[in-house]
């Protein structure tokens, strides 16, 4: 009976056994008799075209979905792009508009797009009130509506969420995301009305409607902390879309939601016949940031609409979070 352990070179006869796992007199270990299990098993990996596994790394939450990649991934998409360049054609477009209009007749009231030819900074205010109502609205809803539903339209949200990706840590990378896109547009809306202003009327002083002037440089910082209320102020919209976002598979049914209830509370803001009942629409305060054109800044209204905003956001949000939580994903 053969000796397992030995095995006969296939050098040849007359050459001695050699032992599975042996070395040679040089040290290194001898290729002749048996090849052990895990070589073997490497060696028919290789033949078949794929590699041994490599442990990983343990699996860390904290890492899914990082804000960079989430942020190139929005800014990539069209309506990302097409968003922003509206918020930069429409000070162009205004500039233009101005070009062409005549001119009223000698002492005629002075309006706001009178005062909108007297400088840079009246440019930027006129620029502001024109869009706050609207376009800043539709731009935010934008944001933040399309945010969830367009993955659930796409029918990879549930493979996000397979991935693993916790529901709170997708929504919150999302809604952060959606959040600097709105903020760099309400900001960027003043920063280029200032820049097309200078161009076209000068670096001139402020004057507000009620006739009190503020120097260039002053004038500029008071039209950048107008554009971040309006961005405090529209918190209530953002949170808004993203509960309607996270409640349908329609991206356009997020957005035409958010954006209608803002038509419907400006709407209802103009009955007098509600009288302080109007204090409570989160749309009641959003022009309270021309305070700030003033010499004296008056700070009682646009803190009150701060804190309106805060509040509808916090219940909104909260609501956003919980329907998210409990939503049964099927697309």
């Amino acid at each position: 009976m053969s000796d397992p352990v030995n095995t006969p070179d296939p050098a040849g006869p007359g050459t001695p056994p050699t032992r599975a796992g042996a070395v040679d007199t040089a040290g290194r270990p001898t290729r002749t008799g048996a090849v052990d299990t895990a070589e073997a098993s490497t060696h028919r990996g290789r033949v078949a075209g794929f590699e041994a596994p490599v442990p990983t790394e343990p699996y860390d939450v904290r890492r899914t979905m990082p804000i960079r990649v989430e942020l190139t991934r929005q800014l990539r998409r069209r309506r990302t792009q097409v968003a922003f360049a509206l918020v930069v054609l429409l000070p162009i477009i205004l500039w233009i508009a101005f070009s062409l209009a005549a001119d009223g007749p000698p002492g005629a009231s002075v309006n706001l797009v009178d005062l909108a030819k007297d400088g840079a900074a009246n440019f930027a205010v006129f620029a502001l009130f024109a869009s706050a109502s609207f376009l800043l609205v539709v731009v935010v809803a934008l944001f933040f509506g399309d945010t969830v539903a367009s993955e659930a339209s796409w029918s990879s949200l549930r493979y996000l969420l397979a991935a693993p990706i916790p529901r709170a840590r997708l929504l919150r990378q999302k809604a952060i995301v959606a959040g600097m896109l709105s903020l760099g547009a309400l900001l960027l809306l003043p920063v280029v009305s200032l820049v097309v202003g200078a161009l076209a009327y000068g670096t001139g002083d402020l004057v507000a409607p009620t006739g009190e002037s503020l120097e260039f440089w002053t004038a500029v910082g008071r039209v950048l902390l107008g554009a971040l209320y309006l961005a405090l102020s529209m918190s209530w919209v953002a949170a808004l879309a993203l509960l309607l976002s996270v409640s349908t598979d329609a991206p356009l049914g997020a957005v035409g939601g958010a954006v209608m209830t803002s038509i419907v509370s400006q709407i209802l803001d103009q009955i007098t016949a509600l009288e302080n009942l109007r204090d409570y629409l989160p749309t009641h305060y959003v022009n309270a940031w021309s305070d700030l054109l003033a010499g004296q800044v008056d700070w009682g209204d646009m803190t009150r609409g701060v804190f309106s905003s805060l509040c509808f956001a916090a219940v909104f949000g909260a609501l956003a979070v919980w329907r998210f939580q409990r939503k049964d994903i099927t697309s």
